[in-house]
């Protein structure tokens, strides 16, 4: 499995994502929602994600929830770094996250698009006591109800099947099983990839599943 960066930087970017998300609610008031919405739309939300060494190492937590919420726009009331021992449900909510970015290489937006932020603060009580696995599974099972991503590129440049199939040269049927994932996409081969991003004119590990590059 290819994650979204280098493994080294793990327990780093978890917890700065984990103590951004504790500060902006615990210490700055800011609504839970309201500052993973800000963090989707800002600067860092794509830099962490890709690793970007200033984000995911290079700051503390505190001042990464100042960043997003200043890229944003967002007003806040500012006090000195406050960063508890004692971990609390939404620093919880950041850090596992992080974690779960990390491992699936998917975007945070594609990742709160489908599990609310408010929704994973919930699972705090049964989840945060056990193995991170045990939450990976989770999201998993729900990520994997998404439609393909096939399908998805396919549907925004308005794309029926049978027309994808003309494009690429890629048979229909086999088109057909890809985006009822009855067949890997992600084990096709290279000049299948090659034909259907040409088609849909989108990158190669666009249309990859969950657990391959973002």
């Amino acid at each position: 499995m290819i994650h979204a960066y280098d493994e080294i930087y793990l327990d780093s970017s978890v917890n700065i994502l984990g103590h951004a998300f504790d500060f902006a609610v615990n210490t700055l008031g800011i609504n839970l929602k309201s500052f993973s919405d800000a963090f989707l739309v800002s600067k860092a939300s794509t830099q962490f994600g890709k690793g970007n060494p200033k984000y995911i190492a290079g700051m503390n937590g505190c001042e990464l929830a100042r960043e997003i919420l200043d890229d944003v726009g967002m007003k806040y009331f500012d006090t000195g770094d406050i960063m508890y021992l004692d971990k609390s449900p939404e620093f919880w909510t950041g850090w596992a996250l992080a974690y779960y970015q990390w491992y699936s290489g998917e975007s945070f937006r594609d990742i709160l698009n489908e599990v609310a932020v408010e929704n994973i603060l919930k699972l705090y009580a049964a989840y945060h006591e056990m193995d991170i696995t045990h939450f990976v599974d989770y999201m998993n099972s729900k990520l994997a109800l998404r439609p393909s991503k096939l399908k998805t590129l396919r549907t925004n440049v308005r794309y029926t099947q049978a027309a994808l199939a003309k494009a690429s040269g890629i048979p229909l049927r086999q088109i057909q099983l890809f985006e009822q994932k009855q067949r890997d996409i992600n084990k096709t081969s290279a000049d299948t990839l090659y034909r259907l991003s040409k088609a849909l004119c989108c990158k190669m590990e666009d249309l990859l599943e969950l657990g391959s590059i973002n």
